[in-house]
């Protein structure tokens, strides 16, 4: 896990030439020589070597653990038949140098595989010679994440690797929405390689490391003091500790005496507080109180419970302890480890394989020197047994060991646990298949992946300081030194941000109100000190000031700032408290009175739609009246002329025929309330037209101006001038900057022949001051062509950003941000905005399309039933051919038929065109002509047939 202090890149040759000798240290397990062989294949004994250091936290897990797997995988009769394990210890005695001595002479008995190191700076160093001698090296505590590189192709990793630990960091520090933390991490590779994942991690999510504080393997308890005194002048309170198990704890117990334990701080260790924890006293846990850490996650297990009594026993016989301090989770992988080497080589040798050694050519040059090299044998079959080794799949203790194929456990799984007075606590857990979860993330592993910000889940956390909220993560820095707050030095527009000697800010305006409003509703206080940018003779750039933020030479922008796309990829802006846009103004003159302003009301398809339908009105009351009123009938010409008559006379309510049906009264009715309406919106648009003063411009709006070649004002300073040639692609030979708004009116009113411009681009605030002032000599034509806001711009991340626009949206709700306006923005001039045009006030089919639907359903009712009436009654009507035959003789059977006439359409017009009171005579006259046939039909027939007496 740790790593000592070792020089990176210590070479191979180097290693070799610092071995003047093999030292005999003392060694438990097997010792040199060859295999003896069985009757069988299998040889009787293989040797595989274990290097950590025994004095030390995971030192004292391990070795009990080491003990115990191999008196299991021995006592196995279903593993390893007929073939012995033996471990060649070695004590690496916390010393770089030592260890890898230590390494050279485990290898020196032809290990097949080698368990360790405990350090990761001895791993880079001896993963070279695993790679010269073929062997195998398995770590179940070397957690640097550099160690799976290409580089080191016989090191395989038994524990997690520290790039997942680091991303569970990462996660985090995302849930709980933090933007920057301090790294807290000893100067090795192990802190180095892990810290250098973190912060590719937490770029991930848009957070950072704003402070490396890189302590000295085994700093003491003042350069500690130091580091953290330094780390806490900086804004972040978010710290996290990356160190060794073995001295990691004094970070912490230096930290408490400087207040830094407190209501307000972050602590997040990594899995070395826990791994230190579980071997110290209860008491310690008053130490850290709050802290958050993370621990390898191993599930549990009847198998598990039953080792961890065995490694009490064995525990208990080596330090005299009852108890079963000192158990952590580098035990369990020490004893998985054991059981990998031991399962492979079951595997290996069911193969067929064979274990042979041979002397290494690269080694013999060295035989007339003191140094012994020639001891150092390659193992030939290394690299199948290695492959062998990856491909094993089975349940231990830690859980699943299967590897993927960069070399790293697969499902890895971290406890996020709360340290709290009665011990750390689990609040959830951690998997690279879906984040944080409350459930075990066996649970979860049926389920697709989804690591979603909705779907991640811990339970609740206490903090430093005894409190539940979490933490805001951040505070101004204790270094003294205020926010600066770059202020634009406006020489137009002054109401909005300028400069003032009487204020104690040095500054005023609407802006200046607004932002310090807002400063007051945060639950902290914030030094701050306003510096004016530009030189007051001209308005400054505002992308130069954004630049200036973006820079650091500037904490916060203050002013009317807008907030446009390119200006957000270098800062943070909060929410906008004004809106804005770009507009265009024109100067305007009156509009002529046309003699035909009496037309303009309707628009041209409201004329033909509402002509139409007079015409419609007349011609049905005319064919709904015909048969009743005579007033309706007459000469063709006459009946005409009354259409018309009749039609136009009901715009005015005048028509002089009277209506005598009940279909016509009932349409007349309905289009005299159409026409009402109609009249009474007439005459009000008409009344709007020729009262409001109609104004006019020669610029209609944005297309005409790109159109024409006529030079464009805009507001000297702002984006409008790089908006205009890099989007509306405008020369930029046609854009004239101006000052300030004298500038603005003297451009306007000599226009492009005096030397002045056709119009001016600016943003809408500012043009509604400019109106104001000009007594409403010009106005805005066209649309409002983009839609921004003003804001205040932050340094990128900066978490006073997300406080800062949560006060504003606090200000907008109370009603305040209205309250600054009207201070600062209200004008004795209110002018309209926009030129009044004449089709503003005309009326359009779309406006009675709903009463042109009524009046043509009920017309189409009426006709539907008078024409169903009149078909009836004609049908009645209808003359009857004359018999073709007469009836025979008495006795005779013949039947009289009758045919119908054929009916033409003339007929049907005629039956249209007579009144209604001769149909009713004519209907009459045929049943009682029916009923005289009937009756004499009868007599004869009774005549024909007298009744016998």
């Amino acid at each position: 896990m740790g790593s000592f202090a070792m020089i990176r890149g210590f070479s191979m040759g180097l290693v070799l030439l610092c071995v003047s000798s093999f030292w005999v240290l003392p060694t438990e397990g097997a010792g040199r020589g060859s295999f003896s062989r069985n009757s069988s294949s299998r040889p009787s004994s293989v040797n595989v070597g274990a290097l950590f250091t025994y004095d030390s936290f995971i030192g004292r897990a391990a070795k009990p653990a080491f003990m115990a797997a191999i008196a299991d995988v021995n006592a196995d009769q279903s593993i390893l038949r007929g073939t012995k394990l033996n471990v060649v210890f070695h004590d690496s005695n916390c010393s770089g140098f030592v260890g890898t001595m230590g390494a050279l002479q485990v290898m020196e008995n032809k290990v097949v595989a080698a368990i360790g190191p405990q350090s990761s700076g001895i791993g880079h160093i001896i993963s070279h010679v695993a790679n010269e001698l073929h062997v195998p090296l398995l770590s179940f505590s070397a957690t640097d994440p550099t160690l799976s590189s290409l580089q080191y192709p016989y090191f395989l990793r038994t524990t997690q690797n520290d790039y997942f630990q680091m991303n569970a960091v990462a996660d985090f520090v995302s849930y709980s929405r933090w933007r920057e933390v301090v790294a807290i991490f000893v100067d090795d590779e192990y802190g180095r390689n892990g810290i250098s994942v973190l912060g590719d991690a937490l770029a991930k999510k848009r957070a950072k490391i704003s402070y490396k504080a890189a302590l000295t393997p085994g700093a003491d308890n003042r350069s500690i003091k130091d580091l953290l005194v330094s780390a806490n002048l900086l804004e972040s309170r978010i710290f996290v500790v990356h160190v060794n198990p073995d001295s990691g704890l004094n970070v912490f117990s230096v930290a408490k005496s400087l207040g830094m334990m407190e209501s307000g701080y972050v602590w997040i260790a990594t899995d070395w507080l826990l791994t230190a924890l579980d071997s110290l006293e209860p008491k310690t846990m008053d130490l850290l109180q709050g802290v958050v850490a993370f621990r390898h996650y191993t599930p549990e297990s009847e198998k598990k419970r039953r080792f961890k009594a065995k490694w009490k026993s064995l525990r208990t016989k080596e330090s005299s302890r009852s108890d079963d301090g000192g158990f952590n989770s580098y035990a369990m992988y020490a004893y998985d480890s054991v059981w990998l080497v031991a399962r492979a080589l079951e595997a290996f040798f069911s193969e067929g394989n064979a274990m042979t050694f041979s002397s290494d050519p690269n080694l013999r040059q060295t035989n007339d020197s003191n140094i012994k090299l020639s001891a150092l044998n390659v193992f030939n079959e290394g690299e199948r047994f290695l492959q062998v080794i990856q491909e094993m799949n089975f349940t231990g203790l830690t859980g699943q060991i299967e590897f993927d194929s960069q070399k790293n456990r697969v499902n890895p799984v971290y406890d996020v646990l709360n340290i709290e007075a009665r011990g750390p606590q689990r609040v959830g857990y951690w998997s690279n298949h879906t984040g944080f979860s409350v459930e075990p993330p066996e649970t979860l592993y049926s389920k697709p992946p989804n690591k979603s910000a909705e779907h991640q889940r811990l339970k609740e956390i206490i903090w430093p300081g005894n409190v539940t909220k979490p933490p805001r993560g951040w505070v101004f820095p204790d270094n003294g030194e205020p926010l600066k707050i770059g202020v634009p030095n406006r020489v137009s527009y002054k109401n909005y941000a300028s400069k003032d000697n009487n204020n104690p800010l040095g500054v005023k305006g609407y802006c200046i109100d607004i932002f310090e409003a807002a400063i007051q509703l945060l639950p902290y206080p914030v030094p701050r000190t306003y510096i004016l940018y530009g030189d007051g003779k001209r308005n400054p750039s505002y992308d130069d000031l954004i630049g200036e933020v973006a820079a650091n030479n500037f904490d916060v922008a203050v002013g009317d700032v807008t907030i446009i796309t390119n200006r957000t990829k270098f800062v943070d802006f909060t929410q906008p408290f004004m809106e804005s846009g770009l507009v265009v103004v024109a100067p305007v003159k009156g509009a002529k009175s046309s003699p035909w302003s009496f037309l303009k009301p309707f628009t041209v398809e409201m004329w033909a739609v509402t002509g139409a339908f007079f015409l419609f009105v007349g011609a049905i009351i005319w064919i709904l009246e015909h048969r009743f009123n005579e007033e309706f009938r007459g000469p063709p010409r006459r009946q005409i002329i009354t259409i018309f008559w009749f039609s136009f006379s009901t715009m005015f309510f005048s028509q002089r025929e009277n209506t005598v049906s009940t279909l016509g009264r009932f349409v007349l009715l309905i289009w005299l309330f159409v026409v009402l309406i109609i009249n009474s919106s007439y005459t009000a648009s008409l009344t709007s037209i020729l009262t409001v003063k109609q104004l006019t411009s020669r610029i209609e709006g944005m297309d005409s101006l790109i159109s024409s070649n006529e030079p464009i004002g805009v507001q000297d300073g702002t984006f409008a001038w790089k908006y205009l040639v890099n989007e509306l692609n405008i020369a930029p030979s046609r854009i004239v900057p101006l000052k300030n708004e004298e500038e603005y009116l003297s451009a306007l009113q000599r226009g492009p022949r005096a030397g002045g411009v056709a119009a001016i681009v600016d943003e809408l605030p500012y043009i509604k001051a400019l109106l104001s002032n000009s007594n409403c000599e010009f106005r805005t034509v066209g649309q409002e062509f983009t839609r921004t806001g003003w804001g205040f711009a932050f340094q990128r991340d900066s978490p006073l950003a997300v406080d800062m626009s949560t006060a504003i949206l606090q200000l907008s709700e109370e009603g305040k941000l209205e309250k600054i306006r009207k201070k600062w923005l209200t004008y004795s001039h209110e002018c309209s905005m926009q030129i009044s045009d004449t089709e503003d006030y005309q009326i359009t089919v779309q406006s009675f399309w709903g009463l042109f639907l009524i009046c043509g359903v009920v017309w189409f009712i009426a006709l539907t039933l008078f024409c169903w009436k009149v078909f009836w009654q004609w049908h009645r009507l209808r003359p009857e051919d004359s018999e073709e035959g007469r009836a025979s003789e008495e006795g005779s059977s013949s039947r009289a038929g009758r045919s119908l006439r054929a009916a033409s359409f003339k007929d049907l017009i005629k039956v249209v065109d007579r009144r209604e009171a001769e149909i009713k005579d004519m209907l009459k006259q045929k049943s009682g002509m029916k009923l005289k046939a009937i009756e004499s039909i009868a007599e004869n027939s009774e005549s024909k047939h007298p009744e016998t007496p």
